[in-house]
């Protein structure tokens, strides 16, 4: 036998050895999916609280419409906090675009709203943007709200609103009311979308309308709001302090799409911030066909920013219940820390909600960078991949479609409870649509360092 045919025989050897190790291996790999998936246990809970029955509007058309509380665009349990409580958060009250209300309340108001500059439609203008305190009754599968907190202006204690602010650099709408009027502007106004609270009691807030940070008293009242650099003049007659410490580049916010996530490292010093969808930097085609969002951590006592990365959004056909072939589909509308650096980020369509778990490890901090400045061209946002620049690393732990078929649409909140287990809270639109508000328990999806959540 030549030297030639025995590496033949060998190598054929070989070749069969690493078939059946592949072969092994991806059967191995299968059987610990399998695994990992079963592992994975949800329970929805329901909720017969008559509060969440919030008001009867007639409308102009002379039909009435019932809307409920919407209690779901934010969540946030402190480990301190009573076992089964936590904090949830409601937006800037029930609305609709010029087409939508076409449906809802009618041609003439729709066509009304049209003439205007972005107009909405605000069929509730009064609703105060609050924080609610949730009870869980697991043994009955319910929850209830035990606690109302509207949102206040600093000096005089008057409720704000979910209408617009005076803003100049970013874009915004123009409310308009049933009845025709168009609803005045307050720069203390806030759209409530991310929720945290702190050992002491008072709460920081995100809110996607300036996008801005604020910090809220136990009672309600809007201390100071930390708004983009460019914008300080905008908020003038305000009665919370502003302070214009976040990047000016954040004014390019495309409408409706500020910031909606806000997390809290264990130890309290940092909060972590995350814009909802690409920035319409410099335009909203830009908005529209980019993957590359921004996240940032904040020292809390200062102020200081001291960090941003580039979160890149997932295949908008990955989204099982509602693929589409548009980019700015999936969205951004939480995030939960889990540890020093390493987060949980919700990212949703409609129908369909996941769960990423991402670390600021290994990614590229482009603070400061030419990516913050609006000259920089091509725009982050403009290139799929910017050069030199490593997004942070994301990890599916959680897909509605795949682990929890009947899930609420718009999942909104998530927050860790005293054993561990993870929460979740859907946003309702305030029952526009006829959906309820539903809470969802997860577990053996992803662990939180126990100073998360553990007493």
């Amino acid at each position: 036998m030549s030297v030639m045919e025995t590496t033949h025989q060998e190598l054929g050897k070989w070749s069969k050895q690493m078939k059946r190790i592949t072969f092994l291996s991806a059967c191995f790999s299968l059987i610990a999916s399998a695994g990992i998936a079963q592992t994975i246990q949800s329970r929805i809970l329901e909720s017969n609280d008559p509060s969440l029955s919030w008001k009867n509007v007639r409308l102009p058309n002379g039909l009435n419409i019932d809307f409920t509380l919407g209690v779901g665009s934010a969540a946030f349990r402190h480990r301190n906090d009573p076992p089964d409580v936590f904090w949830a958060a409601g937006d800037r009250g029930p609305n609709m675009t010029c087409s939508e209300g076409r449906n809802l309340v009618g041609e003439e108001i729709s066509a009304a709203c049209a003439k205007l500059k972005n107009g909405r439609i605000y069929p509730t203008p009064e609703y105060a943007p609050s924080i609610y305190r949730i009870g869980l009754d697991r043994a009955v599968g319910t929850f209830r709200v035990l606690e109302t907190i509207p949102l206040r202006k600093a000096k005089s204690g008057t409720p704000v609103s979910g209408l617009l602010n005076p803003q100049t650099k970013a874009s915004k709408d123009t409310g308009m009311a049933l009845d025709g009027r168009v609803l005045p502007d307050d720069p203390d106004n806030v759209d409530l979308e991310g929720l945290v609270r702190l050992s002491d009691g008072s709460f920081w807030i995100a809110e996607e309308m300036g996008p801005s940070l604020a910090h809220v008293a136990a009672n309600g009242l809007i201390l100071k709001r930390l708004v983009p650099a460019d914008a300080v003049q905008d908020y003038s007659g305000a009665e919370a302090e502003i302070i214009g410490s976040l990047p000016a580049i954040l004014s390019k916010r495309q409408g409706n799409r500020g910031v909606e996530g806000l997390a809290i490292s264990p130890d309290e010093k940092h909060l972590y911030f995350i814009v909802q969808n690409p920035l319409a930097n410099p335009d909203v085609k830009a908005y529209q066909e980019a993957r590359n969002s921004r996240l940032f951590k904040l020292e809390r006592e200062t102020g200081k920013l001291i960090g941003e990365w580039v979160y890149q959004l997932a295949d908008p056909q990955s989204f099982g219940f509602d693929p589409s072939p548009k980019q700015n589909e999936p969205r951004i509308s939480e995030i939960a820390a889990l540890g020093p650096d390493r987060l949980l980020v919700l990212e949703r369509t409609d129908k369909t909600t996941k769960l990423f778990e991402i670390t600021l490890a290994g990614a590229t901090n482009i603070l400061g960078t030419s990516w913050d400045d609006v000259a920089t061209s091509p725009s982050l946002e403009q290139l799929r991949d910017a050069p030199s620049v490593s997004p942070v690393t994301k990890v599916l732990r959680f897909d509605t479609f795949r682990d929890l078929k009947d899930a609420p649409e718009k999942i909104e909140g998530i927050a860790f409870l005293q054993d561990g287990s993870l929460v979740l809270i859907n946003d309702n639109d305030f029952g526009i649509r006829g959906d309820a508000t539903k809470v969802v328990i997860v577990n053996g999806a992803v662990s939180a360092d126990p100073e998360v959540w553990k007493k």
